[in-house]
């Protein structure tokens, strides 16, 4: 599955134009100019398991830094201060990693 099955091409360049232009990634404007919270559980979870690069069930930093490029190859990384805020915010156990459960709350929540 690619992102191309859950958003529109516009929504993805649309989206991706808005953290390449700004050169700033917030994940709460990411989640809702996606329109992720309107998303039904079982496209969550499939947004999640693209993200999840090395499937082991989580996202790590290394996946998050690179998740523009899930979307296009040409993106940028996301910077080390703009990916520990994702995980700050996403991690509630702080075990380095961000499951399927801290995922969803943290699209609500936005």
């Amino acid at each position: 599955m690619a992102m191309a099955d859950l958003f529109t091409d516009e929504e993805i360049k649309k989206t991706l134009r808005a953290f390449e232009a700004t050169n700033s990634f917030e994940y709460k404007k990411f989640f809702e100019m996606l329109g992720l919270k309107n998303k039904s559980l079982q496209e969550l979870n499939t947004f999640f398991s693209i993200l999840d690069t090395d499937k082991n069930g989580y996202l790590e930093p290394d996946e998050i830094q690179l998740m523009l490029q899930d979307f296009s190859p040409n993106s940028r990384h996301l910077t080390d201060k703009e990916t520990q805020e994702f995980m700050g915010a996403g991690d509630k156990d702080e075990d380095g990693k961000i499951g399927i459960d801290e995922f969803i709350i943290l699209v609500n929540q936005s």
